[in-house]
């Protein structure tokens, strides 16, 4: 689980901004919050973010997008370390970026608090440090900084991570080395980042529903709800194509048949159609498959759609559904982040999705969902506690974030979604256009004059 998360100097973020998923002392909803009994804790099972456009919204979800791909895949020697300062100022174009974690990971059945922070530059990692936080105490177990290590004193005499360390290059972190490496000591902590840290943009899909295999428990699952999310698609399935007409470019296909061996399977998104294809070698042969939905006609009968002539919305739904399914399953324990997933979605839809995982929540739960949404109708105290509701707001040209919970006025009972739209809590667009100014300009346009 995500527990804390503060950066500093990154994008639109140029002061430090922490964002964190303990809960505060407020008893409302809670019946589904986490406790973590270990660390005497309670743990929020959701997070949302409001905010205006440029607020700052996506630019979180980029922060922990960029830490997610630097941790997992790491830089190639001599490249640039792919961060992005705030650009607004001189100075900031000069400092460090800087990141920190609070994790709840879970290792051989027992849970452990980690903290996990680094500092960079384009050019070089500044800082990076580990620390495991039990219940009395707090043990670095290592803190590289200045390009020197300091390890902790019962890993101090390991040769290998010293060996691993000095392999280390100035633009990689050392938890990345350390496990390409193959030293497992601190690999829980890559695979958090790897496994549980799933990420979801407007325009990507949920890796979990890439193979459909009609036989599999998500696609039976899949195939029992969407006919009752008023869609007008009564099932998907699969449909054989051949592979040689597939829409796709012919280097990509000579690439396929390249690397494709007896009895592998990959999968193939031909945009920006949204088809997804998946090729099989078998026999020798080529084969493909493309995922198709059925409708019912007039006269009862179902006839296929290619999945380019489905609507966005409906697209938008089995890109989604399958996270969704994934989150609410018992042992669930992936933390979802997903940019802007009201997008293409009514109001209705979007809000049963999240109370469908929340019903699901409970103290043994150990999934979570943050996400970021326009939708100001899912401002509701009925639905979130007010420390699960955060603002990202821009002043000065600088993204702030806050969370509901500060605000010493917001009620429990209040309807603090008026207060949002009337501007009192911040994070609403401040827009400077009137009626009168659009009508003036337009009249402008046409060559017409008061």
């Amino acid at each position: 689980m995500l527990i804390n998360f503060t950066l500093k100097n990154w994008m639109s973020f140029k002061e430090e901004a922490s964002f964190s998923m303990v809960a505060s002392r407020e008893r409302q909803h809670g019946e589904r919050l986490a406790k973590v009994k270990k660390y005497k804790m309670r743990v929020l099972p959701i997070a949302v973010l409001y905010g205006g456009n440029a607020s700052g919204k996506t630019n979180f979800f980029k922060a922990l997008n960029f830490v997610r791909k630097f941790v997992v895949s790491g830089t190639k020697p001599d490249s640039a370390i792919l961060t992005e300062p705030f650009k607004l100022d001189n100075e900031s174009s000069k400092e460090p970026t800087s990141f920190s974690f609070e994790l709840l990971v879970n290792e051989d059945q027992e849970e452990n608090i980690y903290e996990f922070s680094f500092s960079v530059t384009r050019k070089s990692v500044i800082e990076e440090k580990l620390v495991l936080i039990s219940s009395t105490n707090e043990r670095t177990l290592y803190h590289r900084k200045d390009g020197k290590p300091n390890f902790d004193e019962k890993l101090e005499k390991e040769q290998f991570l010293q060996y691993a360390f000095q392999g280390t290059r100035d633009n990689q972190l050392f938890l990345t080395n350390a496990v390409s490496q193959k030293d497992k000591r601190f690999i829980s902590i890559y695979n958090w980042f790897k496994n549980k840290l799933i990420m979801i943009a407007p325009d990507t899909r949920f890796g979990g529903f890439d193979f459909f295999d009609e036989n599999d428990k998500l696609y039976n699952q899949m195939n029992n709800i969407i006919p009752n999310l008023d869609t007008g698609i009564e099932s998907i399935g699969m449909e054989a194509v051949s592979f040689n007409k597939i829409d796709l470019p012919e280097d990509l296909k000579e690439q396929i048949r390249e690397d494709i061996k007896e009895g592998e399977q990959a999968i193939v998104m031909a945009e920006p159609d949204d088809e997804r294809i998946i090729v099989n070698m078998k026999g020798g042969e080529i084969t493909a498959q493309k995922l198709i939905a059925y409708h019912q006609k007039i006269d009862g009968e179902n006839i296929k759609f290619d999945m380019k002539e489905e609507s966005d919305g409906s697209r938008r739904v089995i890109n989604l559904l399958p996270a969704f399914l994934s989150m609410t399953e018992k042992n669930a324990g992936s933390i979802f982040v997903i940019d802007e997933l009201d997008r293409s979605l009514h109001t209705l839809l979007t809000r049963q999705l999240i109370q469908s995982f929340l019903d699901s929540c409970l103290p043994e739960s150990r999934a979570q969902l943050l996400f970021t949404t326009h939708d100001a109708l899912l401002m509701d105290q009925e639905i979130f506690r007010r420390d699960e509701m955060w603002i990202t707001e821009r002043r000065n040209n600088a993204s702030f974030i806050r969370s509901f919970s500060e605000y010493k006025d917001v009620r429990y009972d209040k309807d603090i979604r008026k207060s949002y739209l009337e501007g009192r809590l911040g994070g609403t667009p401040r827009i400077q256009l009137d009626g009168k100014f659009i009508k003036s300009y337009c009249a402008r346009e046409r060559g017409e004059h008061d």
